[in-house]
């Protein structure tokens, strides 16, 4: 099979890879039919973000079943399947505990990452972390579920309720998915965003909104100061006006990854207004069939605005970060494999 490798370099390269088949007898093999590029592939190709050499990259994925170990009971060949990225091994202390998002035998078993993820036409996993399609979904919708399961769990660290305030950093597109469920959920979202591209993609995606209670801003507008019951910062290096846009009381969630980001606070000043600075990590794969149910009401199809072979992996990454200075001119891109007899 073709699949997209992390070098030495730090850059993509297309190869041919033994095509998976079923080891284990709980394995699925899926034949993908489109992965999201998520920001954290782009922090891996550019140093903010620790990879393997030699790995296929890529875990927002899905795809149809194509073959099964003698134990699965879930799947067939022929499914239409959502992948769930976030591995657990379910006998740590930790995942005995329920806290499968904090498993401690994480090494090895980070899709994309340490572990050969879905930039290619077909990916191995167990049975538990396939999860069924609901029907009548199509795939830019299903493709998108993986980054509503991230907001998902932002959102309920940060214990969003109806009629409060949310003020989402960035305008990308998990920030546009943490906007799209807070809005859901029945706050009012000022979603923050500095590039006029993605201001203008923001409010595309909110047109069939007409409460009002979602609007796009740029960073420096007056009035956003401590508007926030709640505030997502989704870039992962933007705690500082995030506090600014916090309400005093306010949430502050810190949900961007970003390695090598720092932030100076004065502690002074989180004591006396209030603030509660949270980080919720990955998300426990519990919430991960809700976040399914989720997506069928939220239109998510609506943040995939290119969609690119493995052969043009440089156009969609390059579409996704432009040159310094340049306007962006996507908000989420997928890969598509196009194997033989693909999925339609």
């Amino acid at each position: 099979m073709k699949a997209l490798i992390l070098n030495e370099q730090r850059t993509l390269s297309l190869v041919d890879r033994p095509r998976p088949e079923p080891t284990a007898p709980t394995d699925v093999v899926v034949r993908v039919a489109q992965t999201g590029i998520c920001g954290t592939d782009r922090s891996v190709l550019v140093g903010k973000f620790p990879a393997e050499p030699g790995v296929v990259m890529g875990h927002e994925a899905v795809g149809v079943v194509d073959a099964v170990g003698p134990a699965v009971t879930e799947h067939k060949p022929g499914d239409r399947v959502i992948i769930n990225p976030t591995l657990y091994c379910g006998s740590c202390p930790t995942c005995l505990e329920g806290h499968w998002d904090f498993c401690r035998n994480k090494a090895g078993t980070e899709v994309g990452l340490d572990l050969d993820g879905a930039f290619a036409e077909y990916i191995r996993l167990p049975e538990r972390f396939i999860h069924r399609m609901p029907d009548g979904m199509d795939f830019d919708r299903a493709s998108v579920v993986e980054p509503l399961a991230c907001a998902l769990n932002n959102l309920e660290a940060g214990r969003l309720q109806a009629g409060e305030t949310a003020v989402v950093v960035g305008g990308g597109p998990v920030g546009v998915v943490c906007a799209l469920l807070a809005h859901h959920y029945g706050a009012r979202v000022l979603l923050i965003e500095p590039d006029p591209y993605r201001q203008e993609l923001c409010r595309q995606v909110f047109a069939h909104t007409e409460d009002g209670r979602v609007t796009v801003h740029a960073p420096d507008e007056t009035g956003l100061a401590r508007r926030g019951d709640l505030v997502v910062d989704t870039v992962g290096n933007l705690l500082e006006p995030s506090m600014e846009y916090a309400a005093d009381r306010g949430r502050v969630v810190i949900m961007g990854y970003h390695s090598k980001a720092t932030a100076t606070v004065r502690p002074l000043e989180i004591l006396q207004r209030g603030l509660h600075l949270i980080g919720a990590g990955d998300y426990n794969s519990r919430l991960f069939p809700t976040a399914i149910e989720l997506a069928r009401w939220l239109p998510l199809e609506k943040l995939v605005t290119h969609r690119f072979p493995l052969e043009e992996h440089d156009a969609a990454f390059a579409a996704l970060a432009p040159e310094p200075g340049a306007p962006y001119s996507a908000l989420k891109v997928v890969l598509v494999p196009e194997p033989a007899g693909a999925p339609e």
